[in-house]
């Protein structure tokens, strides 16, 4: 775990955190966004069938981690698989982190909202410290230009207790795909439902948003549908807040601070290199970005700097 632990704060539960000299307390944690491209071998633009089983423990150096396209096989397996399985189980069997969402379980054509769904949203969290059920959201429509609409993409919110009074609420999502008109105007509309979620649940807290935004920032109407989603909600790209030298990157974390807890990114980094076999091989079609985050309890009558 690479978080810098300056003291115990109740032990067994939180392991890093600090007092800020008076009297706010502030922890320091990495957090990682990966889409691990789980769906069945064949499908998938990877090969998880290899792969799942090596990224599962290296996901151990990492505090919180919110991954896209992992999906839970089910027990008993399903006919309507095909023989296509599914790699949750595998993801998560290595992985140390004492707190791990329930996944979604998966349609296969029986969601009344959306049939034509094999799989659901894919979204998971590992966490080294305690959060709420997560609350799962889907995009109100798809488009099948991308096979969108064979899933129920959306976002997730899992209220999470970093250190007593240090409470943020964390966000993982998975964008609209595809490169095409309607795609960009779902894409849009995805932002949109988004930050109104945001500005609703989250009014007035500390926020953290990682995960796959299938936005090309560097082109348009990308560009703007990013502006929209960080004017919209109040956020800001950890990216650009460091300065970062891959701010065309899809995958991203976004932050704002709330009333109680200020929210500072420390570092950014591709973690490219620690995620490939050893034949060098990358083991997912995505990269995965890490964030070094540093959260600060606003106590009555203190002030952040």
């Amino acid at each position: 775990m690479r978080a810098l632990i300056t003291c115990l704060v109740v032990i067994g539960l939180y392991g890093c955190g600090s007092d800020d000299g008076g009297g706010g307390s502030s922890v320091s944690f990495v957090a990682l966004t990966y889409n691990v491209a789980g769906l069945p071998e064949g499908i998938s633009d990877s090969h998880p069938s290899r792969f799942t089983k090596l990224i599962s423990p290296r996901l151990n150096a990492y505090d919180l981690v919110v991954v896209q396209e992992s999906w839970l096989e089910p027990d008993p397996y399903p006919s309507g698989l095909f023989g296509a399985h599914l790699y949750h189980q595998i993801l998560a069997k290595d992985a140390d982190h004492p707190y791990k969402s329930v996944p979604q379980p998966i349609p296969l054509n029986r969601d009344p909202g959306r049939p034509s769904a094999l799989v659901s949203d894919g979204l998971n969290q590992f966490s080294r410290f305690p959060f709420e059920p997560l609350i799962r959201q889907r995009w109100a429509e798809c488009d099948n230009s991308a096979a969108d609409c064979l899933s129920l993409k959306g976002f997730s919110a899992a209220r999470t207790t970093f250190a007593p009074g240090i409470v943020v609420d964390v966000y993982n999502l998975h964008l609209e795909a595809g490169n095409q008109p309607n795609d960009d105007r779902l894409r849009l509309d995805d932002v949109t439902d988004l930050a109104e979620f945001i500005n609703d649940y989250s009014a007035g807290r500390a926020v953290i948003v990682g995960g796959d935004f299938n936005l090309h920032i560097e082109e348009e109407p990308d560009g703007t549908t990013f502006s929209r989603l960080l004017a919209d909600a109040a956020l800001t790209d950890s990216c650009t807040a460091l300065d970062c030298p891959e701010p065309e990157r899809i995958d991203k974390f976004l932050f704002r601070s709330g009333d109680d807890v200020t929210v500072a990114p420390v570092t950014w980094s591709n973690e490219d290199e620690k995620f490939r076999s050893d034949e060098g091989e990358q083991l997912s079609d995505h990269e995965p970005v890490a964030v070094e985050f540093e959260l600060t309890e606003i106590r009555s009558g203190l002030t952040a700097d």
